[in-house]
């Protein structure tokens, strides 16, 4: 269950039958998806239910999203709300069963933070609603930062691990497992010329190993001879070796 966007993208890079094109086997709205029992990968769950979360966007990923209220502040919001206000999930057909029994489980320290980061950051916020949109936007952004590179994982196979590290680890697992696949989006909003929004395709590209040591060696060998090579000035001459420096890799086609 994807969102149409999502499809296209997988039909551009090789998930489909034919390339570019992708079939719709059935047009649904979120509404008929609430309250649909799921096993999430790597949950302590055996049972979780699809649930109403108003701040999800259609054109980012699948528009399907796993939620992690322990270190995600819009999910933490969204599961107390439907947990306090009864009217406010009867409206979706969220019965009490699909969230209360669900408490937030720590996964991730984050010193300052503790084991539970969203939670921390709405109580010191004071966010009570997801329509406090500008609040959770603060929060979203701090805890996501301050997770990634000082987070240190508390449990499964990458436990004590920083989550900067385990991420890649974790990626792996999941898709040698068969719960995870490698999709690719544009960091944000990508518009061409024509006024159509870009995805990601797989085309006939590859890339110029220019951070290769033998020759990076040579070309800054080369700059850097004044008989062979002219700057025309040593600002320039400097800007050339930073670049040759950094460069790895860059994209033809």
């Amino acid at each position: 269950v994807i969102s149409e966007r999502a499809a296209k993208g997988l039909a551009h890079q090789d998930y489909m039958k034919t390339f570019g094109e992708y079939e719709c086997l059935c047009a649904l709205k979120g509404d008929d998806l609430l309250g649909l029992p799921l096993k999430a990968p790597n949950s302590s769950f055996e049972r979780v239910y699809t649930l109403p979360l108003v701040t999800i966007s259609m054109t980012k990923g699948t528009g399907v999203v796993t939620s992690v209220p322990s270190d995600a502040p819009d999910d933490y919001i969204a599961l107390k709300e439907l947990k306090d206000k009864p009217l406010w999930r009867e409206k979706f057909g969220i019965t009490a069963e699909m969230v209360e029994p669900y408490e937030v489980i720590p996964i991730i320290n984050i010193e300052g933070y503790g084991n539970t980061s969203a939670v921390t950051l709405c109580e010191k916020l004071g966010i009570k609603s997801c329509k406090d949109t500008e609040k959770l936007k603060k929060a979203k952004d701090e805890v996501y930062l301050k997770g990634f590179y000082d987070g240190v994982m508390l449990v499964g196979e990458c436990k004590d691990m920083k989550v900067c590290d385990a991420k890649p680890i974790v990626r792996k697992s999941l898709i040698d497992r068969g719960d995870a696949i490698v999709y690719y989006e544009p960091e944000g909003s990508v518009v061409s010329r024509s006024g159509d929004d870009c995805i990601v395709a797989l085309c006939n590209q590859w890339y110029l190993s220019y951070g290769e040591p033998d020759w990076q060696e040579q070309i800054l060998k080369h700059v850097k001879d004044r008989n062979s090579f002219n700057a025309y000035s040593d600002r320039l001459l400097n800007q050339f070796e930073f670049v040759i420096n950094w460069l790895k890799e860059w994209a033809c086609s």
